[in-house]
């Protein structure tokens, strides 16, 4: 493989958690005051760290969001999480053959360690991550976009960023990635290739990333 670390993002590439949490990121922002469709949230936060979403709602509307939002968003989304949450079909044998083929791995999400350690219990894949190899935009304070997160996660891998290759489903992501200087590939089972533009190459199932990589 022509990479020396495969950096994955975690929501809607390791797990399939982007329409869930979406619903009910919409259904609370409307619950308070903001009216928001699962399409206006897929547009302005999918791929992005929960900063996001206060950050944008007190630009739009100058308004804050209750100090007890982030505790309540993610409990509702924990709670869906333990009831219907699946990893991504085909990432495990995508993450077998990184282990076959001697590829460190890791993964560098938005989501906090909570979140990333709930949803890879509740599918699996924590028996493919560990505290060495799992990063988030807790660690650096700045989420996507900003290239933070990736670079913190090939620093602490050992990995120069240009020797990283960076799997993503959000134009968030991309471009987060692209601004670390490292190439990207965009995984479209949610989000258009046009709307993941930047990517240096797209893909609409996990059995085809293998050989993208190679």
């Amino acid at each position: 493989m022509r990479y020396e670390l495969v950096i994955f993002d975690n929501d809607g590439v390791l797990v399939d958690s982007e329409p869930l949490s979406n619903t009910i990121l919409a259904g609370y922002l409307t619950e308070l005051g903001h009216p928001t469709s699962y399409e206006d949230s897929l547009r302005d936060y999918m791929g992005g760290a929960v900063h996001r979403i206060h950050d944008l709602v007190l630009e739009r509307t100058g308004q804050r969001l209750p100090e007890d939002f982030d505790a309540t968003f993610h409990a509702r989304v924990f709670a869906a999480f333990e009831r219907q949450l699946e990893a991504v079909a085909g990432v495990t044998e995508v993450l077998g053959k990184l282990v076959a083929d001697g590829v460190p791995y890791c993964v560098a999400s938005s989501g906090s360690h909570e979140r990333i350690r709930v949803g890879h219990r509740k599918t699996g894949l924590d028996l493919w991550f560990g505290d060495s190899n799992v990063f988030s935009a807790q660690d650096v304070g700045r989420g996507k976009p900003a290239p933070d997160l990736f670079l913190h996660a090939a620093e602490r891998m050992g990995v120069a960023p240009e020797r990283c290759v960076v799997i993503e489903d959000s134009p968030l992501g991309v471009e987060s990635a692209l601004a670390a200087g490292m190439d990207v590939y965009g995984f479209t089972a949610m989000t258009s290739a046009e709307k993941l533009a930047g990517a240096h190459g797209h893909f609409d199932d996990m059995a085809a990333l293998p050989a993208l990589l190679a």
